[in-house]
């Protein structure tokens, strides 16, 4: 790494290592330590593991919820008599609407008949009433009234 010839020791470097600066510890007072009588004394267990070293301390129990009231069991007969209920609502439900749309559809028939009546009366009146309807043809009078072809004019 050096040359042989060289008369000199090679020189030693100062290495400065850095320190931390310690900060000084807070000052932690701590709190009054008030004692309270446990309502148990809880129990001390050992526990030896399997390399044989022994591990004493407190149980810790789990916390238990409080048990819920248990509800009352709903009988098969008052399932029975509410669905019995619902299906009957549904079936009045079904033959009121039935009903309704058979009275809907009478009055629809109604005023189709109707409407043919007046259509038909109409072009019979127009038939009976027109002037054009005494071109051509015989015609008898008798006693004021007209006969055209088997059809009554007044």
């Amino acid at each position: 790494m050096y040359p042989e010839n060289s008369p000199h020791v090679p020189a030693q470097r100062a290495v400065e290592v850095p320190h931390p600066t310690p900060y000084p510890p807070a000052v932690v007072t701590p709190a009054p330590v008030v004692p309270v009588q446990p309502n148990t004394v809880p129990a001390v267990a050992s526990i030896v593991l399997p390399d044989g070293r022994v591990v004493t301390g407190y149980a810790i129990n789990p916390a238990h919820p409080e048990p819920v009231a248990a509800k009352p069991a709903v009988s098969r007969t008052a399932v029975n008599v509410a669905l019995g209920g619902v299906g009957f609502l549904a079936v009045c439900g079904g033959l009121i609407l039935l009903t309704s749309f058979i009275a809907a559809l009478t009055a629809f028939i109604t005023q189709l008949i109707i409407l043919a009546a007046v259509i038909f009366g109409g072009w019979i009146a127009v038939q009976i009433f027109s002037t054009r309807g005494h071109q051509g043809g015989t015609t008898v009078n008798i006693r004021k009234a007209t006969f055209k072809r088997n059809h009554f004019h007044g």
